[in-house]
């Protein structure tokens, strides 16, 4: 195909992609307007589901595919970041040295740790009945451990952050999340589809799938997040060059 050709194709490819976003404009219902008919029926579906929060409801049963793709990409980002910042052989490694932090940041750090955690564990558990899930919470939950290193210094970090073991965290809960999905294939249903018993409105155990899906996300968000902060912290490069 020539130049010109590839163009043709390209310029056909950008009008129609904007002869159906302008469409798409068009129909939209009006800012601040009484007509949802998305958020009418999404709200709809997760009432007949028992989901209390429907924003959960969209993420992990209504688009649950969707936000499998979400997942990955964080799941990627992580196997990415972990092969090109590997440990080298010709690579040199040695410990920071331990800084003085003031006896009040050290005090309300170690005070907060607990404090976060929990509120990250809440998060993830109350995600098919109230605003949060897994994503927000998984970041809180490993935001409190790194109130160590801002509380005290990195070796404290060190100590309590295995980080193969987050590792693992980070494939099991992509695993999971994956292997949820097939329940609906082999229960006769679409692959993610929403196949478990609703449970009674507004507790732990309503949503179905929802709650599995959520807390599968939690766990790998946590553990991805830790991962990524671990390979970053640790980099500590010197470039030496010749010297004229």
């Amino acid at each position: 195909m020539s130049r010109r050709a590839r163009l043709c194709v390209l310029a056909a490819g950008l009008l129609a992609t904007a002869a159906l976003l302008v469409a798409a404009v068009l129909r939209m219902p009006s800012f601040g307007g009484p007509w949802h008919p998305y958020g009418d029926r999404a709200v709809e579906a997760a009432l007949r589901r028992n989901t209390a929060n429907t924003v959960s409801a969209v993420n992990f049963d209504q688009r649950a595919f969707d936000t499998l793709g979400e997942e990955s990409i964080l799941f990627a980002s992580v196997l990415g970041t972990v092969v090109l910042l590997r440990r080298t052989e010709d690579e040199r490694t040695s410990e920071p040295r331990p800084v003085s932090v003031p006896a009040t940041m050290r005090r309300y750090g170690i005070a907060a740790l607990p404090v976060t955690l929990l509120v990250g564990l809440y998060v993830i558990a109350h995600g098919q009945l109230s605003p949060g899930g897994g994503f927000q919470g998984g970041v809180v939950v490993a935001t409190a451990f790194h109130l160590l290193y801002v509380a005290i210094d990195y070796p404290a970090l060190k100590r309590v952050r295995a980080v193969g073991l987050y590792e693992i965290g980070d494939a099991l809960g992509e695993a999971a999340y994956v292997l949820t999905g097939v329940g609906g294939l082999l229960a006769g249903a679409a692959y993610l589809a929403n196949v478990l018993p609703y449970g009674t409105f507004d507790t732990l155990a309503s949503g179905g799938t929802v709650p599995l899906l959520n807390a599968a996300v939690g766990v790998e968000v946590a553990s991805a997040v830790v991962v990524l902060l671990a390979r970053f912290l640790s980099q500590a490069l010197e470039i030496e060059g010749d010297r004229e």
